[in-house]
């Protein structure tokens, strides 16, 4: 099935009752540092604390608009989308058992927990991911996968679908890309709302399986658990539907690990409200592809959550970048 504007449009109308139309963000000072505007759509201010809660939820609304409830919801994340499938699970009063590595960040662990749903740990993601399909062989069970999936992409799609229609003349929109589903619905938004707008990809270096997919043309899967700050981009390969769409994208970057705690300390301190170093990393993409661009650009960026635990805070800021100022 190939998705469309109309696509998003549906899952806008879905989440309406479940979800927050997030507000745009700017820093005066940043836009003087590098020349440009830019425009943070902060779902960092999201339910559950990232763009999450937006495939979560509709996906499962769309179960029960076509009459597929199910009597059980299992998911299997590192992440957000395990707090979103325990609390979309709740909206429709629907039991819910969320796979997670052992690794994964403690508060997100927690915060599943605290939306109902039960939590079962592996010590990796691929036991991880072998555990939720053996799951969701039982009758009546549904599985709500984290990126691979038409409705999580739509429901993805709607908050570059909302930013569009809060701020005008975006010239270029870049999303931070884990499995592919938020940079997958936010191309669709982009290209139904805007075709001139160009559309990027960002992740971390150290977990480039996208972009090592996008080189050689087919998916390529990480071989061990990255070593990055990146929690929500630490998926060990791209879906065969989100990639379809990563190949339409107009450019993809990957960002080391100094640039992304770098940007996570600058966004925290210039935006004033706490940001996940996996949304920080397009800043750094930005700051690159603005450097090519010859006339002022309005450039969008997904802030995609705010959910970081006490050890990743230590680590990001463990050495102080605020005394280097951001250059064009």
């Amino acid at each position: 099935m190939k998705l469309g504007l109309k696509d998003i449009e549906k899952a806008k109308e879905r989440i309406v009752p479940f979800v927050h139309n997030t507000p745009i963000l700017s820093s005066t000072l940043l836009n003087e540092y590098l020349g440009h505007e830019i425009f943070f759509k902060a779902e960092n201010f999201q339910k559950i604390g990232a763009f999450k809660a937006r495939g979560g939820v509709n996906t499962v609304a769309w179960l029960l608009e076509t009459g597929q409830k199910p009597n059980h919801i299992v998911a299997n994340s590192s992440g957000n989308h395990a707090q979103a499938v325990a609390y979309a699970a709740k909206q429709f009063g629907i039991p819910a058992t969320v796979f997670m590595p052992e690794y994964s960040s403690k508060v997100k662990i927690q915060a599943t927990r605290s939306y109902g749903a039960e939590v079962i740990l592996s010590k990796t993601r691929d036991i991880t991911d072998q555990k939720v399909r053996e799951a969701a062989q039982k009758k009546g069970t549904y599985w709500v996968p984290p990126f691979n999936h038409d409705q999580v992409i739509c429901g993805q799609g709607t908050a570059v679908y909302e930013a569009f229609h809060q701020v005008k003349d975006i010239d270029a929109v870049f999303t931070p890309c884990g499995g592919g589903g938020l940079t997958s619905g936010s191309l669709i938004a982009t290209r139904g709302l805007s075709p001139k707008a160009k559309m990027f990809g960002v992740e971390p270096l150290n977990a480039n399986d996208a972009a090592e997919s996008l080189r050689k043309g087919s998916i390529q899967r990480l071989s061990g658990i990255p070593d990055t700050l990146a929690d929500g981009a630490m998926t060990m390969a791209v879906g065969d539907i989100t990639f379809e769409y990563l190949k339409q994208l107009d450019g993809f970057y990957e960002i080391n690990e100094d640039d992304l705690v770098y940007w996570t300390q600058w966004l925290t301190h210039l935006l004033k409200c706490r940001i996940e170093p996996t949304c920080a990393m397009p800043m750094e993409a930005i700051r690159q592809w603005l450097r090519t661009q010859k006339t002022k650009q309005r450039v969008l960026m997904v802030i995609s959550g705010g959910n970081v635990d006490q050890p990743t805070t230590l680590k990001i800021w463990e050495n102080d970048c605020l005394t280097q100022i951001p250059q064009r």
